[in-house]
């Protein structure tokens, strides 16, 4: 019977180190060095959100003709307005390349792409690869967050959350899901923002068959 030395076994590979989108919220993980993907009409809060648990700037793109604008005020109760720096690109596909190249800078910790439309597969890829040779200048892998229309659907994803308000009176209250995920299964969050804070916590998590 052969002999294998211990060096040679395969070993298993260690859990990629992720970003906690939520303090107290250990199921919600976003994989540094990877591209994910927030849908909803509350995804601008999903990525503020994201943002927080971040330190140093935040690179915000958005095509020039975009007519979502964030309003400092705000998102001063998530996080410091200074932190984002804001570029307009005259083309859906500037955004991208725009994304791709600060990644691949490994300059800044979040790069998020306000879009209009679902990216393309090879983009994506593109934009993991950029992402890992960032991690390997800097040291410290990024994370880049696609805002698409919709239920969002952009091929490669390493995740995709949809997120939506659902308030009621007196009670900040808003529905995440985590549509795709590599190593996750899919599930429904109810997150309600406590008196006196500005971040939320979850409520009742709903697994999802």
């Amino acid at each position: 019977m052969p002999v294998t030395h211990p060096l040679l076994k395969r070993q298993p590979k260690r859990a990629a180190p992720s970003l906690a989108l939520l303090p107290q919220a250990p199921d919600l993980q976003l994989p540094w060095g990877r591209v994910h993907e927030a849908c909803g009409n509350a995804r601008h809060r999903f990525a503020l959100w994201a943002g927080a648990q971040t330190t140093g700037p935040i690179l915000w793109i958005a095509p020039s003709w975009h007519a979502t604008q964030l309003m400092p005020c705000a998102m001063r109760e998530i996080l410091d307005p200074a932190r984002l720096l804001f570029v307009r690109t005259r083309s859906p596909e500037d955004v991208l390349w725009c994304v791709e190249e600060t990644l691949r800078s490994g300059t800044v910790s979040l790069v998020i792409a306000d879009l209009p439309g679902l990216p393309g597969l090879t983009e994506v890829r593109r934009m993991h690869l950029a992402a890992e040779q960032g991690g390997k200048i800097s040291g410290h892998m990024p994370l880049g967050l696609l805002l698409t229309p919709g239920m969002g659907g952009a091929q490669g994803v390493e995740t995709r959350w949809h997120l939506t308000s659902d308030h009621a009176p007196k009670r900040q209250q808003w529905r995440l899901e985590r549509l795709r995920a590599r190593m996750a299964p899919q599930q429904v969050w109810t997150l309600r923002t406590p008196r006196g804070q500005d971040l939320p916590q979850i409520a009742n998590p709903i697994k999802v068959a």
